[in-house]
Order: structure tokens, then sequence, then C-alpha cells
């Protein structure tokens, strides 16, 4: 699933070719790809036409464009396959599109692509700080201005779970995913079942620095595309697949110390590990 830095780097393309443009019309053609939107499809469309995208913003996995009456955007979740692609009516349809945008100035079209459809949009109304109503309750993400660290740093001394599981919870920081998680872990040293009470305060600065180091350089490469169903607006795949240094490398050498990649089950997913870089705790909290 896209997270923080894939999801940053379609906003970023949202932002150049969206924006100010007034939607003539919006064709739905998979409802299940509106299901949030309890109106139903017909209402989506019909809410749309002749409004205008003012903004592209961002909270961890979830985008939202609002729109030019101040009160209402268009809230976006990539889910698993999703795609936000701008494209020339010239180009065929994709197999797999489910909602498309359709500009008074003309081409590129914006089009929801989405395969599995796990992802959607939705009309919602804004709340405090213009954040949309439906996702108030997630937490502001690490290269947000708005994030905490305190804050954080005594909620993670609250909460009683491994230090992994914490980093995946979206009320307490979002953006967060299996690959970066563990990407953050391995920079920072840190086993991801270290119990979180146990974390001292430079042991949570380390952290934050490495999760927000991650995702920075993730950014820079256009984020990590290990098949072709993340791509920016654009239908580029990103790279940073590359240079990960735990996600995925089970059996290679760790970087920093020549010590196999440890894969164990967690979650239904994965964690990976440097055994000895991140030695596990007496103590784990899984």
């Amino acid at each position: 699933m896209p997270e923080l830095p894939e999801v940053e780097v379609v906003r970023r393309g949202l932002s150049a070719h969206v924006l100010g443009r007034t939607i003539e019309h919006v064709d739905v053609a998979h409802g299940r790809a509106v299901r949030r939107h309890v109106a139903g499809p017909s209402d989506f469309a019909d809410s749309l036409v002749k409004a205008v995208f003012t903004d592209a913003r961002r909270r961890g996995k979830y985008l939202w464009l609002p729109l030019d009456d101040g009160v209402r955007a268009v809230v976006g979740h990539l889910g698993m396959s999703g795609q936000l692609l701008v494209q020339p009516a010239a180009v065929p349809d994709e197999t797999h599109l489910r909602i498309r945008f359709v500009f008074a100035d003309g081409d590129p079209q914006l089009r929801f692509v989405d395969q599995r459809t796990f992802g959607g949009l939705a009309v919602a109304e804004l709340g405090p700080g213009g954040v949309p109503v439906p996702i108030a309750h997630i937490a502001p993400d690490p290269l947000d201005p708005a994030f905490d660290d305190e804050a954080f740093r005594l909620a993670l001394g609250r909460r009683r779970t491994g230090v992994k599981r914490a980093l995946l919870d979206q009320s307490l920081i979002s953006g967060v995913g299996n690959i970066y998680a563990d990407e953050a872990l391995w920079r920072a040293k840190l086993h991801y079942a270290r119990a979180t009470e146990t974390l001292r305060r430079p042991d949570v600065a380390r952290l934050l620095a490495a999760v927000r180091e991650v995702m920075g350089a993730a950014l820079a490469q256009g984020g990590t595309s290990f098949d072709s169903l993340y791509v920016n607006v654009n239908g580029e795949s990103g790279y940073f697949d590359r240079s990960l240094d735990a996600y995925g490398q089970e059996g290679r050498s760790c970087r920093r110390c020549g010590t196999p990649i440890r894969r164990d089950p967690f979650m239904n997913r994965s964690s990976y590990t440097c055994p000895r870089c991140q030695p596990r705790p007496r103590h784990a909290r899984w």
C-alpha cells in the first residue's frame, strides 16, 4: 500500500495539474470507487459540476482537494492499487478506470484507476484546520509542521506496545506503513518489538529523525514501486526500492555490519531487521 512518500508524490503532481480548473463533468464507472460517498455515485458526480479544485493537501496516506466553495473537498485514499493519473482525452481508457474528471479547459483529464478497488474518492465537509471531517481522527504526519515531537514521545510511553505497532498506529503518527517503519527502525537501531514504555527521550528523537530521513530520501526518488500499481500522476514509477536497507532484504548482508537481514512474521505481514544492529529485546512487546 502506498505510504506517505508515495502519496506526497501524487499530491505534488495533482497540485501541478488540476488546481484552478473548473470541472465540466464527472463520470463514475464503478460505484465501489465512491462507496464512502454515502449519497451515491450520481450525487458524487453532480455535486462537483462547475466546482474548482483550489489546493492539494495530504495527511498521512490520505489526499484531499479542497473546493472553491470553501466548505467541501474531494477526499481520496489510494488503497492497494489506486492511481490518480492526468491523461489527455485521446489516451484510451485504462482497463480499471473507475472515475474520470473532465475539465472545462480541456486536457488533461484526471482519472482514478484502481485494479483492486480498495481505494476510493468521496466528497466531504471540511472541519477545523481545513481537514475533512472523515479523517479528523488521523494524526499529523512527521513531515507536517503541526506534528508535536514531545506529545508523540509521551503518547508512546502510554501505549504499552511494540514500537513498530506504534509507528503503524495512524491515530498516533500517520503516513508510516510497513516499509518505512522497517527502514526507520533499521536506521535508528531499534528492534520492532522494543517496548514503547522503555524508550528514552534520545531513543524517540533518534527514531523520529530516522523516520523523517528515510521519508525524505524516498520522496527524492519518487517513492517505492514494487510493481506497476504505484505510479505518480504521469504514470511513472518511483525507484526508492533500490535503496532499501532492511525491508525485503532477507538473507542479504546488512549494509552497516554485514550480518544477514532476518525476516519475522508480523501482523500478517513481515518485519525485517539486522540481528546485530537491532538486537531482540529481552522483554519484547508484539
